[in-house]
């Protein structure tokens, strides 16, 4: 079964477009899934568009039309943790939205235990594995992510820190971790800091996106090596 790679914008997916061997694409929803092989693995790529509605319909999608045995979320974020640079990625071990009340994920569907979706624990390790064997642009560290709807302003940066104390923001992520959790398919989240508290603003975050876009792929394009060689072994 393939693996999915869902990124929010054109920008964050380009890196990936030009790896993918045997591309075919299928279109749905205003759409469009690029299928194929990427160094032998099966991928099905495709940008979402921003905000975790877009995501989570990406995300359906993919499992529902291509049966995907995982989803990776690769692309670009805000650093939130002031020890963060930009360039640094951060690599999900769990995900939770910023601006939702803390009631509404384990009162009502999908009942969960807490507001926090976790990453795959295997895809984690595996990931930390991939690490091992590149020379990632930054420093890479694990650790929790936050979504919400919105580019964070100071005002409301000292609020999600102090309540969440996320490595990252973004407008995505947390919705491709909840369909995954639904759908209990294997999630991770790869995300390259183009912006801080220090050096801010969508000018900043528009300078960095496509180095930020290219340093999450090649993360992302270990992981997969990692997964096909794991794979490859138990056969």
């Amino acid at each position: 079964m393939p693996i999915g790679i869902v990124c929010a914008s054109d920008e964050e997916l380009a890196p990936f477009l030009t790896l993918i061997q045997g591309s075919k694409t299928t279109e749905r929803a205003m759409l469009k899934f690029y299928k194929g092989h990427i160094d032998g693995t099966e991928v099905v790529a495709l940008f979402s568009g921003v905000c975790r509605v877009n995501a989570a319909i990406a995300s359906q999608l993919l499992i529902d039309l291509f049966n995907v045995d995982a989803i990776i979320n690769p692309g670009a974020a805000g650093g939130m943790d002031p020890r963060l640079k930009i360039l640094d990625t951060v690599i999900s071990t769990e995900i939770c939205y910023h601006d939702l009340a803390p009631d509404i994920l384990t009162e009502f569907h999908p009942w969960m235990k807490s507001r926090f979706f976790k990453a795959d624990h295997r895809l984690v390790e595996y990931s930390k594995a991939a690490i091992r064997n590149i020379k990632p642009s930054g420093t890479v560290v694990w650790g929790r992510m936050a979504t919400g709807e919105s580019f964070i302003s100071e005002d409301g940066r000292q609020r999600i820190w102090d309540e969440f104390a996320p490595l990252t923001v973004d407008m995505e992520t947390a919705g491709i971790a909840h369909v995954c959790y639904a759908n209990s398919i294997p999630f991770i989240s790869i995300r390259c800091v183009t912006d801080t508290a220090q050096q801010g603003g969508a000018d900043t975050f528009e300078k960095n996106c496509q180095k930020a876009s290219v340093a999450a792929a090649d993360i992302t394009v270990a992981l997969l090596h990692e997964i096909r060689d794991r794979q490859n072994k138990k056969q």
